[in-house]
Parts: structure tokens; sequence; C-alpha cells
């Protein structure tokens, strides 16, 4: 892989140890997939944040990264394993949430933004068409490629970390337009709503893997293609897609030849089944991609003038800027649970105190029942708010 001059010296040493390991870590990230060079980036999102996840090697390495490292672009956090102020609600131990703010401390002395979100593009960091990013949470990198139009491969977390310290990523993957065009068409005859979303996702990313499907006969809303966005990177490992006169590259795409599938109602209800796994949750859990805007206020809709008829735990998962949009909104839905920030059910220690957990989300339904021994039930807003009221 061709390094500049610049480049060459980091590698060497001179500009710090932080810098120095981040540029190893690229350069054999590069050599792997065979990069010619490194691009420079407009910004980085990090996963890797919560304590849970990362334990305490991942502490000790952000601790030593944070000694000398910091990032040259503008660089947000993906959730942590609590609300960082609301935690003791939430039941953490306070040994847990020691270590958990330890991490965030690291983050912030490099310069990260600690508002921890996995919906970035919906609190202040949106790229724009055409942008080199470096993002590692997997809904929302496919979201920006498939969407907005933005460029970035399926980061791991040290890799999108050390990005974030150089400014740069190798030139592979889908940063290539020869890797960005559709490889299976999808036809796809469903209804409508953020579960029909997520269960498509399901259905497709089961199907095609890790491959660029191109999506015809919908048209979702943003709340609707995030959900389908997160539902492919957790079933299969998608991370970009098309959406037939909505994506910015559809319209230049070549369907002639590649395979089709088709995708019905039958096919919907037949992942339902196949997720819910439970039948009697003792929490019910939303926001996995995080509530947008819109999303906190149709659920508090949907509960305005009503009460809570059941002792079921409810957390509404969402990111600082949606509640501060959303003040009413937020006191409507804290009659009826908690309205978290900073994380979300599947990187929370959960397990601890729950053991079935119904949510609207598909990718939630599966890594629930491995990252948080769940038993799960999939279900719509609507149905999981009938549950409580």
């Amino acid at each position: 892989m061709f390094l500049t001059r610049d480049e060459e010296a980091i590698l060497n040493g001179e500009r710090g140890c932080g810098a120095q390991r981040a540029m190893e870590l690229l350069v054999a990230i590069g050599t792997v997939y065979e990069a010619e060079c490194l691009l420079p980036i407009r910004s980085a999102h990090l996963s890797g944040v919560s304590y849970k996840t990362i334990g305490e090697g991942g502490l000790d390495f952000l601790a030593d990264m944070a000694s000398d490292a910091r990032v040259a672009v503008r660089t947000t956090l993906n959730p942590a394993g609590m609300d960082l102020a609301r935690w003791e609600e939430m039941g953490v131990s306070k040994r847990f949430a020691d270590r958990q703010l330890e991490i965030i401390d690291s983050y912030s002395k490099m310069g990260v933004e600690t508002n921890c979100t996995c919906t970035p593009y919906l609190a202040g960091n949106l790229p724009r068409k055409g942008d080199t990013v470096a993002w590692a949470e997997s809904s929302a990198l496919s979201y920006v490629n498939s969407i907005v139009g933005a460029r970035t491969n399926r980061e791991g977390g040290p890799g999108a970390l050390a990005a974030s310290i150089l400014g740069k990523t190798p030139a592979y993957g889908l940063h290539l337009d020869s890797n960005r065009k559709p490889t299976v068409v999808i036809e796809a005859e469903i209804g409508g709503g953020v579960l029909d979303y997520a269960l498509l996702g399901q259905v497709v990313g089961k199907k095609v893997a890790n491959a660029v499907p191109y999506f015809r006969k919908i048209r979702p809303n943003p709340d609707e293609a995030k959900t389908l966005a997160a539902a492919m990177a957790a079933s299969g490992s998608v991370a970009m897609f098309h959406i037939e006169g909505m994506t910015p590259e559809a319209n230049d795409a070549d369907l002639k030849g590649l395979e089709r599938i088709g995708v019905g109602r039958k096919d919907l209800t037949d992942a339902r089944e196949s997720l819910s796994t439970g039948r009697e949750p003792d929490l019910i859990a939303l926001g996995c991609p995080h509530l947008s805007e819109a999303e906190v206020r149709e659920l508090a809709s949907m509960l305005k003038g009503r009460s809570k008829k059941t002792e079921i735990d409810v957390w509404f998962c969402t990111s600082k800027a949606m509640m501060e949009r959303c003040p009413r909104e937020v006191e409507v839905l804290e009659r009826f649970g908690r309205v978290l920030c900073d994380t979300c059910m599947v990187v929370a220690p959960i397990e601890d105190h729950y053991s079935c957990t119904a949510t609207n989300s598909a990718k939630a339904c599966n890594y629930l029942p491995t990252l948080c021994s769940q038993k799960v039930v999939c279900a719509s807003a609507a149905e999981l708010m009938e549950m409580v009221t």
C-alpha cells in the first residue's frame, strides 16, 4: 500500500505512539484488503463503547490510547452499557458504572463526542452525499451508504478509532465504485410500518448475507429505512443496499442478469415467528436503533390520556438530541417507563434483571438471545403499548 512521506513518518513513530499504533493498524487492514492508499475522511463513528462488550481489555486499551492520541476529525460514539446519568435506576452495579465511566472518559480525552447514540446522523453527525467516512455501527453505516450516499466500510471498533485519529482510512471495499453496485434484486410485496421493514430486513439479510441488494416496489420513510438497514446488518452482514428511486446511486444501477428474490407477507410472518422465542416479557424495550423524533412523538401520541396497567418495565431508548427536541412527549413516556439516553437494551446488562424482552426491532431480536440471555417477543410498537395500557 502506498504511503505518503507524512504517513511514513507517522508509521515510524515521529508523531507519537498513539498515532503510530493507529497507522500500524490501518496499514495492516489495508494490506489484507489490498488497498492502494489511504483516503481522507470527514467523520468517524465508533463502536466498542459498552463495558459489557469490551471488558477490562478494552478499557485498558482505550486508557493507553488516550494517553497521547487525539482524533483528527469529528468523531461520535455508539451506545454505552448504561444511561450515563440514570444508571442506578437501570439497576446497574456501581462496579459496572465506574468502569463504563472510565471508558467514556478515555474517549473524551481523545476528543470524541460522548453523546452516545447508534443514530449519529439524527444527532448532528450527518455526512453528505459522496463523503468518505469511517463508521463502525452496522445499522448507521448501512444507512449512510444507502440512503445518504456517503461511503464507508463496515469498520470494526479499533479500525474506526484508528481512522478517526489519523483522519484517513484504507481505500477498499465500499469506498470503490465497483463494490457499490447491486448484486441481487429484491422484489418486495409488503405493507408498511417499522415492524414490516424490520422483518423485511430480517428475511433479506438471511437470504443474501453480505450482498448488495436492490429493492423494488418499496418506498420506506426514514424510520422504516433505518430499521431495514439495522435488520439486514444483524441477520446478515449487509453494509449497503439500493432502493429504486431513493438511493442516490440507484438510478445508475445495471440490473441485467442479476438474481431476483421475491419477499411477501408469508415470509414476514415466518420471520416474526422465528424471532419470537418467548411469551411473557418482563421488559419492553424500544429504540434499537435509537428512537427518532418522529417515533418519540408517535409513541407519546399512542399513550397520551392512557394509564399504565402492568408491572412490566418499559424502556424507550433514544439520544439526548431527541429528548431535547421532544420535552412534552418525554413527559408522557416517563409515566409508562424510562426514557433512556446513551444506551440500548442490547449492550446493557439486562440479563441481571430480566429474562424475556419484547421489542419491535429485528436487530435486537437477533442479539438479545446471545448477548443478553433473553427470550424474545417480536411485536409492533402499537402491540407493545397495548401490553402496558
